[in-house]
């Protein structure tokens, strides 16, 4: 048959499409490659310009490790041209990763370097990291600052004392700090200082013997709570500390001796009438025993009735002898009618012979 004359189609060449699809994926990885590179281009190109010494497979890392590369390759360049080169990448990246603020201490170290400040990155990293602004830090160590004493925020806005006469003089302070770097970490804040300055305050003007003196001489409180160095164990250095207003207050002394004469007439008073209630009592202790007498003697004459009739029937005392008894009895009670000492004071004239 013809049809069995006819060329054999022709079969698919295994080798050319290896290579076809050895082709297509080195264009894809092309362009990934280009695709990474133009991503990270911009970045690589600043620098490489400033001379930073990071290279694509740096920000590549960073890209993996999640790392804002912008904020560390700007950080890096930062400090090149500032002149410091030891601080490398990995430092950068370490603090990152730690969460600390990389911008922030950058600026700090180069404005450190400028003002002649001793600090290393590692101590910056970890005032950073100690939630301290390292930052305002340094400006505060260039820059002093001015505390109120009391602060802003205080219920009072005076220190009181009160001096040893008694007068009760009404303080404002201003005290002037500086960082100090070395104490930063672990050191007392600034509510610390005003505390202590408050209390410095408080006992200059408590030992002053009269008001007068601290009203004439203000600048002895600086002196004497400048002494006392209360700075110590924080993160400042005091500068200076001054005495910006004193006012006089109250008569604290006089108020306090008014009050204490109150409350001694009030406890004399009290001792007074407990002693009246005591003699109430007593006199109603006495009345109640002159009662009992009197009806012990109520009882006794009772008896004398039955005594004279146990001398009736005894045969002991006659009948005249009773009516001379009666008789002595009226005679008694007419000289005492007379005399006006009678039982109805005077009034009661003589019983009649025989009545009893």
């Amino acid at each position: 048959m013809d049809f069995l004359n006819l060329p054999l189609l022709a079969q698919p060449d295994a080798g050319g499409n290896a290579g076809f699809i050895a082709a297509i994926v080195a264009i894809v990885i092309g362009i990934v490659i280009l695709l990474v590179v133009a991503q990270f281009f911009s970045l690589w190109i600043q620098a490489f310009a400033s001379r930073a010494g990071v290279s694509l497979i740096d920000l590549i890392g960073m890209r993996l490790r999640k790392v804002d590369s912008r904020s560390i390759v700007y950080g890096k360049i930062q400090l090149v041209k500032a002149g410091i080169h030891e601080i490398s990448i990995n430092d950068l990246e370490s603090h990152y990763l730690a969460r600390g603020r990389v911008p922030n201490v950058v600026n700090a170290i180069i404005a450190a370097n400028r003002a002649n400040i001793d600090l290393s990155w590692q101590k910056a990293c970890a005032i950073d990291l100690a939630g301290r602004d390292v930052l305002d830090a340094i400006h505060t160590s260039v820059n002093p600052k001015v505390i109120d004493v009391p602060s802003e925020s205080a219920h009072k806005g005076t220190i009181d004392a009160v001096a040893k006469d008694g007068i009760q003089l009404k303080a404002k302070a201003r005290v002037t700090v500086r960082t100090n770097i070395q104490q930063l970490i672990g050191g007392a804040t600034e509510e610390t200082i005003v505390a202590r300055v408050g209390e410095g305050i408080v006992t200059s003007i408590g030992s002053a013997s009269a008001y007068g003196e601290v009203l004439e001489n203000p600048d002895q409180i600086s002196k004497k709570v400048l002494e006392r160095g209360l700075d110590a164990g924080t993160a400042f250095e005091i500068l200076s500390i001054d005495i910006a207003d004193v006012d006089v207050g109250e008569n604290i002394g006089a108020n306090l001796q008014a009050k204490q004469a109150e409350a001694d007439l009030r406890r004399f008073q009290a001792e007074a009438e407990k002693r009246r209630a005591l003699a109430v009592a007593q006199e109603q202790e006495y009345k109640a025993e002159v009662q009992k007498n009197r009806a012990l003697v109520v009882l006794a004459e009772a008896e004398v009735p039955k005594a004279i009739a146990d001398s009736f029937r005894s045969g002991n005392l006659g009948i005249m002898d009773y009516y001379r008894m009666k008789n002595i009895v009226a005679d008694t009670t007419m000289r005492d009618s007379i005399a006006g000492s009678g039982p109805d004071g005077g009034t009661t004239g003589p019983k009649p012979s025989g009545q009893s």
